[in-house]
């Protein structure tokens, strides 16, 4: 994880932003190559998920068992709580008593409530968990390697992330890997409260063809997994990462669909990576929330919207493990001075291991 004190000068002051809407406000960043302080020498494994509190402290999640075996005596543990500066709080997380902790981390959430939710997407993660910030257990919703399918309102199937709606109390589940639905349960009792696929069609077994993604001109009447993430806006519109679909979704709270992006449909495997592309977003921190960050995962960059019409106005980032580019993105959380974070889980790649910050430094108008 270290890295040249050449190419930290080098690039550290660089300002990540290609503006490409002529006349449009967009916003402006720039990489943290200094960020975090990660203590007692530890490493990291694949960085699956990033998500900001309501004090701005950043919390990761962590895959300790994706370490290669000369590093894993180094290994942190999988959760990792972070303040806005990088100063290292506390660390906790893994198996223990009440529990089925996931074979594979993939999500965390911290909900406005100040509980923590982790999910996985190993083969029998069919659970998401709750915990205090201390990770003292509060709730299990599903059991592992109990899945009955996409009809099964009990357990998740690989579910891929989390998200509290505070004015309902509802919690929305990207599930995800296994299932292809959005499913949303009470967040103080875990109950089942509705679900829905692409489009609010009922979800199916049956996996779409991926090539739907790119034939048919609305994209596949199904989510194509996996379901990767999902964000509600203050004016309660539900954004869903289709990521095998090469598309965001939005809904209405209900499942009622709004519209699509399509993002990077371009996008071809073998010769695009795996050829996905819709890995998460976030929503700025501005009242309104007039942008819409989605983490284009094969195409190794951030592509900045205008939430409302769904224009792209902006993107950053390219392959690469230098500040400010990246390897494969996956997850992503905003704070509340619009400061962005990204994770990466390029396997085999310790550079690429990481959690960046991008500093938020306002809005400008584009002069292209």
């Amino acid at each position: 994880m270290r890295r040249t004190i050449a190419t930290i000068i080098a690039l550290a002051t660089v300002t990540v932003v290609l503006i490409n809407a002529q006349g449009r406000d967009v916003p402006k960043f720039r990489a943290e190559p200094a960020w975090p302080t990660v203590p007692n020498n530890w490493q990291f494994g694949q960085v699956a998920s990033v998500s900001i509190d309501g004090q701005d402290h950043v919390w990761v999640l962590q895959r300790p068992s994706t370490l290669p075996p000369e590093e894993k005596p180094r290994a942190a543990p999988p959760v990792l709580e972070f303040d806005a500066a990088g100063a290292f709080i506390q660390a906790w997380g893994g198996p223990g008593p009440g529990y089925e902790w996931p074979e594979s981390e993939h999500g965390i959430y911290v909900d406005p409530k100040g509980f923590v939710w982790i999910g996985g997407n190993g083969d029998n993660d069919h659970q998401i968990l709750k915990f205090t910030r201390a990770g003292t257990f509060v709730m299990q919703v599903g059991k592992a390697g109990q899945s009955k399918g996409n009809a099964d309102t009990q357990n998740l199937n690989r579910p891929a992330d989390t998200f509290v709606h505070a004015p309902t109390n509802e919690l929305f589940v990207a599930d995800g890997y296994g299932n292809r639905r959005v499913i949303v349960f009470d967040a103080d009792s875990g109950r089942f409260k509705r679900m829905w696929g692409a489009f609010g069609n009922t979800p199916v077994d049956a996996p779409p063809n991926p090539a739907n993604a790119d034939a048919e001109e609305r994209g596949a009447p199904q989510f194509v997994q996996p379901v990767h993430a999902a964000r509600v806006s203050k004016d309660g519109l539900v954004y869903v990462s289709d990521r095998g679909g090469k598309r965001v979704q939005v809904f209405r709270l209900d499942g009622t669909y709004v519209s699509q992006v399509f993002i990077g449909r371009e996008c071809k495997a073998p010769a695009c990576g795996n050829g996905t592309t819709a890995a998460s977003t976030a929503l700025s921190a501005d009242a309104q929330q007039r942008f819409l960050y989605v983490a284009n995962r094969s195409q190794a960059k951030v592509m900045v919207f205008d939430r409302r019409t769904l224009t792209l106005l902006d993107e950053f980032g390219r392959w690469g493990s230098a500040p400010g580019e990246f390897g494969t993105l996956h997850h992503m959380g905003i704070d509340s001075r619009g400061n962005l974070y990204t994770t990466e889980v390029t396997p085999l790649r310790p550079e690429n291991r990481r959690v960046q910050k991008f500093t938020f430094l306002g809005v400008t108008t584009s002069t292209r």
